[in-house]
């Protein structure tokens, strides 16, 4: 059942990750060209967060604690992915996902606008800017993950 929830955590790790590189690549090359394409982007953000990146992170947070559960000696780096994984659902969940509708109304309203309205450049900043916090506690938790080191001599 272990090499199973390692499997299922791997395509939550690819599903995760990939949605959100998915994410900064078409924000940073097609996000603010025009109101048009930044609505499209915007659409594109909301469903993929709905079809990769939440079911991902449910996929790593479901086999994370199987696995947690299913060694007799807690490993600490186990430990430390906890910690990570919950600051990344903390985003995840209480910020960016609800952003994600917000951002394709503002998004519309800038297309009907003719222009970039300043609501919508301001809360696209903040997105990015909640979205980069991430980057350091996923490739930490990918290491992790990957890896499997002993941490603090266990």
């Amino acid at each position: 059942m272990k090499s199973f929830m390692n499997f299922l955590q791997e395509i939550g790790s690819i599903m995760y990750v990939g949605g959100i590189l998915s994410h900064i690549i078409i924000g940073a090359n097609f996000g603010h060209l025009d109101p048009q394409t930044a609505y499209t982007v915007a659409m594109y953000k909301e469903i993929s967060a709905y079809i990769l990146i939440l079911p991902g992170l449910g996929l790593k947070i479901f086999s994370d604690i199987y696995l947690y559960y299913s060694y007799d000696v807690k490993p600490n780096y186990m430990k430390v992915k906890f910690v990570l994984i919950t600051f990344l659902s903390i985003n995840a969940f209480f910020f960016l996902v609800p952003m994600m509708p917000e951002l394709v109304t503002l998004a519309k309203e800038s297309v009907e606008a003719g222009e970039f309205t300043q609501t919508f450049l301001d809360r696209s900043h903040t997105e990015g800017l909640i979205g980069m916090s991430n980057a350091i506690p996923l490739v930490l938790e990918i290491i992790l993950t990957s890896f499997k080191p002993k941490i603090f001599g266990k």
